[in-house]
């Protein structure tokens, strides 16, 4: 391949990894530039204070906030940190735990599910309430986040289907997932003391 040919791949993976997350199913020809020339990466954004993760095995890469080495002065952040709300927070470790579940199980590594089963997981630790298509409706706005996030993807031509995406397990790592448990019951407590105000 020409120098030429390379480059003309080369910039738009490099503008795709900084709009956020490069799947390789999703972006076949910038996934393999980015093999193809990833220290090139590592080298460029590095300067910028960021770090290329990627994740061969599973099909994705992103950048994230670099941490100054000891004789590195702090430079700004270009990747903003997202503060998330209690519900949103709660469905992602949710849905991190079903991941687990699923990949102990073999089988299919994609893990699937259905509105109604996301609505079933998160209920469980929201107050009761009477109004059952206001609770629905919070919880479908939860996830319309967490797909913006790029968490959860739609599945075309399947309507109330989603896959959870890999990616989160980047995210919400093992250490904090063995931590899970303790997690949930203190998201319990807070559902519980906002329904008591």
């Amino acid at each position: 391949m020409t120098e030429t040919a390379a480059d003309n791949r080369f910039s738009p993976m490099l503008i795709t990894l900084f709009k956020g997350v490069l799947y390789q199913d999703q972006h076949p020809q910038y996934w393999q530039a980015m093999l193809d020339h990833q220290a090139r990466v590592r080298d460029h954004v590095s300067v910028l204070g960021l770090e290329l993760m990627l994740d061969e095995a599973e099909g994705y890469a992103f950048l994230r906030h670099r941490e100054p080495r000891e004789d590195e002065p702090e430079l700004p952040r270009l990747v903003p940190r997202r503060q998330l709300s209690y519900p949103v927070s709660l469905l992602l470790a949710l849905l991190r735990k079903k991941l687990a579940e699923h990949d102990a199980t073999g089988g299919d590594p994609r893990l699937i599910l259905h509105r109604d089963a996301i609505v079933d997981l998160v209920r469980v630790f929201l107050p009761d309430t009477a109004n059952e298509v206001k609770l629905t409706n919070r919880i479908d706005s939860d996830i319309n986040r967490v797909v913006e996030l790029g968490f959860l993807r739609r599945l075309r031509g399947q309507e109330g289907q989603f896959e959870v995406r890999r990616i989160l397990k980047s995210f919400v790592d093992a250490q904090w997932l063995s931590e899970l448990d303790a997690r949930l019951g203190e998201y319990r407590g807070h559902a519980e003391e906002r329904d008591n105000h």
